[in-house]
């Protein structure tokens, strides 16, 4: 979807904060209040406050946040060091802020991209209220247009379980992010670096294989149980003797059992 300039005259669009009356030009989306100095989005149903976040990553450092992620325990072994980083870009990206009362009674920040990305997972990033500052309009150049109208955000808060009811307040956020592409085994696929809190954010991404570990574990357990009878087995077939030469077994079978699961957990977190 794509927004569309305000269809109300503007003698009836008001400020979010003030209450005054707000006169953009045909088109305008962004505007200062010249009452208040708030800055606000002119959406095609509703005037919202506008905020961004400041910028406080570097390129180096997000760039180095990037790759401890690939190094982390829920990529494929050596993502860091086999994956080759393609593109790089900055952008303020448009989200929607909206804070939410529960069923609880509580209240809730819920994010929604208020643009087309490919990197959803953008939405559980928390952004603390006192972290959002006036929108300057000098970010424009590396800002994101919104393109996901206000309708549109309730809709998906729909889909979560938020009526439009429990809505007490929304706002336009842009939010500072390095975008990076990277091949791998073919592949391509993006990661988004926050430029706040420098967290990584990625939809499709080279995970590490379950199947071995679970391998592991099914394999670990079965054997520790076959030691575990040894000393039931051996006192139904020769009463408390039995039961005395089972235990003895049963630990030393688990003794040397424990070697090769080490031996193979430790191959297995080596090579996957």
């Amino acid at each position: 979807m794509t927004a569309q300039p305000i269809a109300l005259p503007s003698a009836e669009i008001k400020c979010a904060q003030c209450g005054g009356l707000l006169h953009p030009d045909e088109g305008q989306l962004f505007l200062i209040c010249p009452y208040c100095s708030s800055s606000v989005y002119l959406d095609k149903s509703k005037v919202v406050f506008h905020w961004s976040l400041a910028c406080t990553v570097v390129p180096d450092a997000a760039r180095a946040n990037l790759h401890r992620w690939m190094a982390g325990n829920a990529t494929v072994k050596d993502l860091d060091r086999k994956a080759k980083v393609t593109s790089a870009a900055f952008q303020y990206f448009p989200v929607w802020y909206c804070k939410a009362r529960t069923a609880a009674g509580k209240e809730q920040v819920y994010l929604e991209p208020a643009a087309a990305i490919s990197v959803s997972e953008i939405k559980a990033l928390a952004i603390p209220a006192g972290d959002l500052q006036k929108y300057d309009p000098g970010l424009d150049a590396q800002a994101v247009a919104p393109s996901v109208p206000f309708p549109a955000m309730l809709a998906w808060l729909a889909g979560r379980g938020v009526a439009a009811e429990q809505v007490l307040e929304a706002a336009l956020v842009h939010l500072p992010v390095y975008i990076f592409k990277y091949d791998f085994a073919g592949k391509s696929y993006t990661a988004l670096v926050e430029g706040a809190s420098g967290k990584v954010f990625a939809n499709l991404f080279p995970a590490k294989a379950e199947v071995p570990y679970f391998a592991v574990a099914a394999f670990s357990t079965l054997g520790f149980l076959v030691i575990s009878l040894f000393p039931l087995v051996g006192f139904a077939l020769g009463g408390g003797l039995g039961f005395g030469i089972g235990l003895v077994a049963a630990l030393v079978l688990g003794a040397v059992f424990a070697v090769p699961v080490f031996a193979l957990a430790a191959y297995v977190s080596a090579k996957v």
